[in-house]
């Protein structure tokens, strides 16, 4: 159990949270929030984060990238307590959970088998996929580069906006400014990673975003990532100003900070890798200090 536990890595959950939760503090400020559809996007969210962290695990065992020479934390299949079949079962089990409880989730908010059901459910689809061929399969795209555009494409605009529509019934392009916020401070969760596994991931051939830049390149690029997230939550509050407590999300500033002075001065995999759980709690604190501040 506790060899399994360590594979869904729960620390990664904040983060996925976060994008939700965002959904979900922009529906309440519209009057639009649902507990039984938040409870659900919540559970299905859990799911498809654990099924993404159990395929990356395989995945990265498979082509190499999580190799002994890995200087970050070890992964199950590749030290061997949990067997790949085991852990291609698992996946199996989290496919069937995600889709049992997406359905439920899009029943809830739209009935069955209506224009926005059958939507989503692609929508949902698309997320497994995503979930699943980013580091397993014959391409994997994570090993093209290609991870953080799928991280902002859906811890941003469809975890942010999609939630939200869940509530509303309607599509508000005023919450694009929130969906980039917190989807580039979730590409800069996966940036600090990949800072962290450059050297294994050129030995094992993945081209990530770092290993392509080089290291002085990905960390400006996570700076540029965490200000223009932070700029993007402030133009939303200018654009949308009702109450000065709409700001109390600058309260998370100094934990950016923090964050951004870890990837430039922390050189070593085992000191910058607190900083993956560090970045993702900043995330969803951000996000709760925002969406109270325009509850208030």
């Amino acid at each position: 159990m506790k060899n399994w536990i360590a594979a869904f890595r729960l620390r990664t959950l904040p983060l996925a949270l976060a994008s939700i939760g965002m959904g979900a503090f922009l529906a309440a400020a519209a009057g639009a929030f649902n507990g039984l559809v938040f409870g659900l996007c919540a559970l299905t969210t859990i799911f498809l984060q654990v099924l993404s962290n159990l395929a990356n695990d395989y995945g990265d065992s498979i082509h190499g990238a999580d190799s002994v020479e890995r200087e970050g934390p070890s992964r199950a299949v590749q030290t061997g307590a949990i067997s790949k079949e085991a852990m291609k079962m698992a996946i199996v089990i989290f496919v069937l959970l995600s889709l049992a409880s997406g359905i439920a989730l899009i029943y809830v908010a739209f009935g069955w088998l209506t224009f926005n059901f059958n939507l989503f459910l692609g929508i949902g689809a698309l997320a497994i996929i995503a979930a699943i061929t980013y580091t397993a399969g014959y391409r994997p795209y994570g090993y093209a580069g290609l991870g953080d555009i799928s991280v902002l494409i859906f811890f941003g605009f469809v975890a942010v906006m999609g939630s939200a529509f869940l509530y509303e019934q309607s599509v508000s392009m005023n919450y694009i400014l929130p969906a980039i916020s917190v989807g580039f401070f979730s590409v800069a969760v996966l940036n600090v990673n990949n800072i962290r596994d450059i050297e294994s991931d050129v030995k094992a051939g993945k081209r990530s975003i770092p290993v392509r830049l080089g290291r002085a390149s990905a960390v400006r690029y996570h700076w540029f990532l965490l200000f223009s997230g932070f700029v993007a939550a402030m133009a939303y509050v200018v654009l949308n100003y009702v109450a000065i407590t709409q700001f109390l999300f600058v309260l998370s500033l100094p934990l950016l900070l923090v964050n951004a002075k870890a990837v430039y001065t922390k050189h070593k995999a085992s000191e910058l890798d607190p900083f993956l759980k560090q970045m993702a709690l900043s995330t969803l604190l951000f996000v709760v200090l925002f969406g109270v501040g325009n509850l208030l």
